[in-house]
């Protein structure tokens, strides 16, 4: 077992926020992917204080060794997530982190508030990965106004906090200490990178204009990335970049992550989570025996 901010789990790998649609997953493969729950918890897809339809389609570019992402993030807004989804990702028989993103810090208050007392919630994600209103920039990319956002917020809830960085940002390692300094409870990164793709006649093919690269085009950045939070920081790390198999997330977990995060890859097989921690289990045995 693994003790991960208070919470048990029984392997080292969950999903990436929003690359594993339980509800959707059951409607396509069955039960069986559900009953076999590849994940040790899961991570909601974002969701917002108020509904968002998400970007115009076309959403998705394959790139070499990726692809790029313009979703948008579509949810139901925390009122429908919460009268909708929550009662049936709390059937998973697993814990249940919810990802959350504002734009200001009254947004991400609202929406603490609307889960604190809500005991099939585990832990929040907060995605800091949207632009501040007032000053455009990545709310995550700016490590003064990223620690006085997590003290506003670390009173309001007794939830662990989980903050999802950005790697667009010029020193993710103060970023990351930042979090830590205003009372996050762990980090999560990598999130995708700025990205876009061109459609005939040199024009944008994603709806949404540009989008985020993720899978194993973004793994080596991951694997640098985790490395420099994990000489800042002291609390928890989530791993996550390209990962598709246990070799890439022993090496996360080599540079100091303490869980993986699986996304890209359970779009290309939905059961990638349980095979990528066997073959994790399977290497760590390994190890032992040498």
């Amino acid at each position: 077992m693994i003790d991960f901010c208070g919470i048990e789990l029984a392997h080292p790998v969950i999903n990436a926020s929003g690359c594993f649609d339980v509800l959707a997953a059951r409607a396509c493969f069955g039960e069986e992917l559900i009953e076999r729950f590849p994940f040790s918890a899961y991570v909601s897809k974002t969701v917002t204080l108020a509904p968002r339809a998400g970007n115009p389609p076309p959403r998705l570019w394959e790139s070499a060794a990726g692809m790029i992402n313009s979703i948008g993030l579509p949810n139901p807004g925390i009122e429908g997530y919460l009268d909708e989804h929550l009662g049936e990702y709390a059937k998973l028989g697993v814990p249940l982190i919810t990802n959350v993103m504002g734009s200001t810090a009254a947004e991400f208050v609202a929406l603490l508030a609307a889960l604190e007392d809500r005991s099939e919630v585990a832990a929040i994600e907060l995605n800091v990965s949207c632009p501040n209103v007032a000053t455009g920039l990545d709310i995550g990319a700016d490590p003064r106004g990223l620690r006085l956002l997590l003290e506003e917020l670390r009173p309001l809830t007794q939830k662990p906090l989980i903050v999802k960085l950005t790697p667009n940002t010029a020193d993710v390692g103060a970023c990351a200490s930042a979090a830590e300094e205003g009372g996050a409870d762990a980090v999560s990164l990598i999130n995708t990178l700025r990205a876009m793709a061109l459609g005939y006649g040199g024009k944008p093919w994603l709806g949404g204009g540009s989008g985020g690269l993720s899978g194993p085009a973004i793994r080596a950045v991951a694997l640098a990335q985790v490395a420099s939070v994990a000489e800042r920081v002291a609390i928890p790390i989530v791993g996550m970049g390209g990962v598709s198999s246990g070799a890439d997330a022993a090496a996360l977990l080599e540079v100091g992550a303490l869980l993986v995060a699986v996304g890209t890859e359970s779009f290309r097989d939905p059961a990638a989570g349980a095979r990528i921690s066997a073959e994790l289990a399977r290497l760590f045995a390994e190890n032992a025996g040498s």
